[in-house]
C-alpha cells in the first residue's frame, strides 16, 4: 500500500508539472526576450522550442512578419500558452503598420490563460494608448501594481512611463 501511494504521488506530481509547463505563462516582458521557452514535444514541423527561438530572433531583428509566422504555428500546437499569445500580440503591435485588433485578441488570450502575466498586462496597456484609451491602460497599470506587489517591477515602470508620455503629448 505504501509503495502504491508513493508511486501515485510521484505520478500525479509529474503530470501536474508537465501540464503547468505546457500551459506556460511567464512573468517576463516579451521585449526582454528572457522568458523561458514553453515546453513542447517535437512536431513534424520542427517543434515549439525551435519556433520560439526563431520567433525571438525575428523580434530582436524587428522582422515581425517572420515572428508572426512562427508564433502562429506555435500557438496552433499549444493554444493555451500565454507567453506565445503575448509574443504574438507584441509582434502584431510592433510591425510597421500595427494590427491592433489582432494584437488585442492575442493579449486577451494571453490574459485569459494567465491573468497575472506581467508582459501581457504591460503590452495591452501600451496597445490601449495606441488606441487612445488611456483609462484602459491605467487599469492594467493598477493590475501590474497588484501583481508585482509594488511599483518597482520593470513592466509597471515601463507602462507608467508610456502613460506619462502619452498624457504629456495629449494635454
Amino acid at each position: 500500500m505504501y509503495l502504491f501511494n508513493r508511486v501515485s504521488v510521484v505520478s500525479v506530481a509529474s503530470i501536474a508539472l508537465t501540464v503547468m509547463a505546457l500551459q506556460g505563462g511567464s512573468a517576463f516582458a516579451a521585449d526582454t526576450l528572457t522568458t523561458p521557452e514553453p515546453a513542447s514535444q517535437p512536431s513534424r514541423t520542427g517543434g515549439n522550442k525551435e519556433r520560439i527561438t526563431v520567433a525571438r530572433e525575428a523580434i530582436k531583428a524587428k522582422d515581425f512578419k517572420k515572428s508572426i509566422a512562427e508564433l502562429t504555428l506555435a500557438v496552433q500546437e499549444h493554444p493555451g500558452n500565454a507567453e506565445l499569445h503575448n509574443l504574438l500580440g507584441y509582434s502584431y503591435r510592433k510591425q510597421a503598420t500595427p494590427d491592433l485588433p489582432r494584437s488585442f485578441e492575442q493579449y486577451r488570450l494571453a490574459l485569459k490563460f494567465d491573468s497575472e502575466h506581467r508582459g501581457a498586462n504591460e503590452y495591452i496597456g501600451e496597445a490601449y494608448l495606441m488606441d487612445k484609451k488611456p483609462a484602459k491602460a491605467e487599469e492594467h497599470l493598477a493590475k501590474l501594481k497588484s501583481i508585482c506587489g509594488n511599483t518597482t517591477c520593470e513592466e509597471y515602470q515601463d507602462l507608467a512611463k508610456s502613460i506619462a508620455d502619452y498624457k504629456a503629448k495629449n494635454k
